[in-house]
């Protein structure tokens, strides 16, 4: 059995969703975000102007769902036939990977530091909301397969978030004391040894292997 994303949109929907993500990605790419209109958005997708603005009321709206769909895309599907603890600890590993190399992610952390700076220290965005709904529900079938230890489901997804993300946001200033595949041994550790259930008596990455 595996664990799935909630259904997708109605397919003309999203067919024109898409096309508006698409352009607000090549445009945040071209310019950065501090210069990417919705105006030139939506010349860019080939919609109008209204069809844009009743979708999303700014740029960072749109912006917000573009993360969510960027990081969506590396997200896995966790299947309940095998440990969740090693898949989970496999999928922070490899979408913060991702993440950290990222083209949009690059480009909006060197051009627009506030908008990281918002979701960091005031609030959840969207995407973080997503990332934390599905790791909650892969946390609370790795409990009932006793791969992963007790605890509230959704605290514990929410403190992975919390480690992933300042893995990959601290990449560059951490560098020289942890190289790329440096860090990501030492995520990997990170979580593996948070996620295992008390009672581990081996390796925390090899946990749940029943």
């Amino acid at each position: 059995m595996s664990i799935r994303n909630p259904p997708s949109r109605d397919d003309t929907s999203a067919s024109v969703e898409d096309s508006i993500l698409d352009a607000a990605r090549s445009c945040i790419l071209d310019f950065g975000l501090r210069r990417t209109t919705l105006a030139e958005v939506a010349r860019r997708a080939g919609v109008s102007r209204p069809t844009v603005y009743r979708r999303w009321s700014d740029t960072r709206a749109v912006v917000a769902d573009l993360m969510t769909r960027e990081i969506a895309a590396v997200m896995p599907e966790f299947s309940t036939e095998e440990s969740v603890h090693r898949q989970l600890v496999d999928a922070v590993v490899h979408v913060s990977t991702e993440v950290r190399g990222h083209p949009l992610f690059v480009k909006i952390l060197r051009s627009d530091q506030e908008l990281f700076t918002t979701y960091i220290l005031e609030r959840l965005g969207t995407s973080q909301r997503a990332i934390i709904d599905q790791v909650s529900v892969a946390v609370s079938a790795g409990q009932r397969q006793g791969s992963i230890r007790a605890g509230d489901s959704r605290q514990i997804a929410t403190m992975v978030l919390l480690i992933a993300q300042s893995a990959v946001q601290s990449a560059v200033m951490v560098a020289e004391e942890l190289p790329g595949d440096a860090l990501t041994e030492q995520l990997r550790h990170a979580v593996g040894a948070y996620l295992a259930p008390a009672s581990a008596d081996t390796h925390p990455t090899d946990r749940g292997d029943r």
